[in-house]
């Protein structure tokens, strides 16, 4: 590790810093219904929008109702990115001439970019058109990510509201997330991105000499807008299979710190989002600290995994840390600090191969997401995932005293509970059961590119990344087979909605609730001690449940570089 590194890393968490708060001012004010600057451009397009959609911003929603909304548009979504699929080659803007995607990568494809999870089995591209990518996977980008947000504000409003009866109006709430959040943020990253260099282009593919004089196509297309909204919106799916290692995703150190800042950026913003309509900044920093110290265990870890290297290689007498896989225009530290940060948030983009790091460095990415990918998590969707954790701490603080367990108010009773362990449960489920079939079937193992506790490690890492919505692979495996096509599918499903459904079924609970006044006995949630009761829990229940199995893959893989053996 170098202080060169570490001064990368440190000017990486202060500008996050700085933005939490007035990004999470701005966003409370949208759903607030408050004026904002593009209010008047917006309101006329907000309210007509409502009148095609048939509701109004005055109309609430029951919480099963704003679930059942939620559920339909997805279902509509999942349609509509198959069909785009399936009918290419027949569809307009194809200039390459991609022909129909097979019918189980484009099920796995169409679940992936709805989910917020966009994990590839494809390169993208030698298999997308143009209008896929943008009608198709582009759009999914977006409204996945603003269903996302959508849910993480009705979850708010269930602590912020009192004997109520509604959570929301999801159509509103998507609507909202679309015009004043995600479109303006990525069309200032967009010019910023053709600025530092991204193509956004329609025009046809180009074929060049090489310096040997062989022919070459270099793939071109609508670049730069897609990776705008697949970091803000932390989906990750590339246009290019290299991801954000390509040149023409991610070319230089100024456009690798937007990537890494767009990330991070509304997920970290939604703890202050929190804070503000609960009436208590400071409840919001509490959750945002303990994100933020799981966030620099990683990164510590991961820098200093991949800074030491692997002994067998200094043992030949060449010095230096593990550079395979990794871009030399980034390096080792920022290389490290995006792979921290794509896997505690749930986006896919990488600008290094996780395969190619070391044991100890490569576990960090996998602990990320089997976490529940809480450490900022997906827009949205780490926001109401850490919340389950909260449940669960306040919970166990409860128990230790002899008290009905309370939160901002709010008695936390056996319903909550429940619905909370079935949110965090749901997700070891589909990460280590179809991990445990997938290395017995033998046409599972016939897709692994490597033996012994590596192999074993891509096969794990394939299932928590679908199931925690995050979409990187550890790289090895050939993923574009019938078995992981539809069982990484259904990982990504369980992972999704149901964590969704439980979250918005607290929320609709705790609206309807009255507010306690604090008292003596409350446990106090917006200091140090609940940010580590919260982070403990968080790390309690991630070891128990998952330790096994890091420790047959990537903690063996470790102790056997240490006495000499690779894989």
């Amino acid at each position: 590790m170098t202080i060169n590194g570490w001064i990368q890393i440190l000017v990486y968490c202060g500008i996050l810093l700085l933005l939490v708060k007035p990004l999470g001012g701005y966003i409370h004010r949208v759903f607030s219904g408050d004026r904002t600057f593009l209010s008047p451009v917006l309101v006329p397009i907000e309210r007509g929008l409502y009148l095609l959609a048939g509701t109004s911003e005055k109309e609430e929603q029951h919480w099963a109702i704003y679930a059942t909304g939620m559920l339909l548009f997805n279902l509509a979504g999942f349609l509509v990115l198959y069909a785009l699929q399936r009918l290419q080659g027949a569809l307009p803007y194809n200039p390459a001439g991609m022909t129909a995607i097979e019918a189980g990568l484009a099920f796995n494809t169409a679940v992936s970019f709805v989910t917020n999870t966009n994990w590839q089995n494809y390169g993208g591209e030698s298999t997308m058109s143009y209008l896929v990518q943008m009608a198709g996977l582009t759009v999914q980008n977006f409204v996945s990510a603003a269903s996302g947000i959508a849910i993480a504000i009705a979850l708010i409003r269930g602590f912020a509201r009192a004997s109520g009866r509604s959570i929301g109006n999801f159509w509103v709430d998507l609507t909202r997330t679309m015009l004043y959040v995600l479109l303006p943020l990525c069309i200032v990253l967009t010019l910023a991105y053709v600025w530092v260099g991204m193509p956004q282009t329609l025009g046809p593919y180009v074929d060049a000499t090489t310096l040997e004089g062989a022919k070459q196509t270099i793939a071109l297309g609508p670049v730069a807008s897609q990776v705008a909204i697949k970091m803000l919106g932390t989906n990750g799916g590339g246009f290019f299979n290299a991801n954000a290692a390509h040149p023409f995703e991610n070319p230089d150190a100024v456009s690798n710190l937007i990537q890494m800042l767009s990330i991070f950026a509304i997920g970290a913003a939604l703890t202050n989002v929190f804070g503000r309509m609960v009436g208590n900044q400071r409840q919001g920093w509490a959750i945002f600290a303990s994100m933020g110290v799981l966030f620099l265990i990683g990164v510590t870890v991961c820098y200093w995994a991949e800074a030491a290297g692997n002994p067998l290689v200094h043992a030949l007498g060449i010095d230096g840390g593990n550079m395979e896989g990794k871009e030399t225009r980034f390096g080792i530290a920022l290389s490290a600090l995006f792979a921290v940060i794509t896997t505690a948030a749930s986006c896919g983009a990488v600008n290094a191969m996780h395969d190619s790091f070391t044991a100890l460095g490569g576990m960090i990415p996998l602990i990320n997401m089997q976490l529940g990918e809480v450490i900022v998590g997906g827009v949205g969707a780490g926001f109401y995932g850490i919340v389950m954790f909260v449940v669960v701490a306040v919970f166990v603080a409860g128990l230790m005293v002899g008290r009905t367990p309370e939160y901002l108010g709010k008695k936390i009773e056996a319903k909550e509970v429940k619905m909370a362990m079935l949110a965090i449960l749901c997700l070891p489920f589909a990460m280590l059961v179809f991990t445990a079939i997938a290395v017995v079937l033998p046409s599972a193992v016939a897709s692994m590119a490597n033996g012994g506790p590596h192999g074993f490690a891509e096969v794990l890492y394939a299932y928590t990344s679908a199931a925690a919505n995050n979409g990187s692979a550890f790289g090895g495996l050939s993923g574009n087979t019938p078995w992981y096509n539809i069982t990484l599918g259904l990982g990504m499903l369980m992972g999704r909605f149901l964590v969704i459904i439980p979250a918005l079924a607290i929320a609709g609970s705790l609206a309807a609730k009255k507010t306690v006044p604090a008292s003596a006995g409350t446990f106090p949630t917006d200091g140090t001690l609940f940010v580590g009761l919260l982070v403990g829990v968080i790390i309690i229940v991630g070891g128990l449940t998952f330790f096994p199995s890091l420790a047959v893959g990537p903690i063996v893989e470790h102790l056997a570089m240490i006495h000499g053996q690779t894989f």
